[in-house]
């Protein structure tokens, strides 16, 4: 696996996808710490599937116990029209 400078990345980001799409990680650091990491997409939507993505309503109508929510519709302030 290959590691590279976020700097040496920026100039050569054209070559980092062509590896990433040959099966290739790269390994980017920033100040000498790893910081990310270019994968190929096929592992990338093993750890982030995207069928698995549901809106915030399914998410909130998941919740244990359910949430009951209220709704003040009095008017929070005078409107002059």
């Amino acid at each position: 696996m290959k590691t590279m400078q976020l700097r040496e990345a920026k100039a050569s980001l054209s070559a980092l996808v062509e590896a990433a799409e040959n099966g290739e990680p790269t390994v980017i650091t920033k100040h000498g710490k790893p910081a990310v990491m270019v994968v190929p997409i096929g592992e990338g939507r093993k750890l982030y599937p995207q069928n698995s993505q549901k809106d915030f309503v399914d998410f909130l109508l998941q919740y244990p116990g359910g949430i009951e929510l209220e709704r003040n519709e009095s008017p929070s302030r005078e409107v002059e029209f």
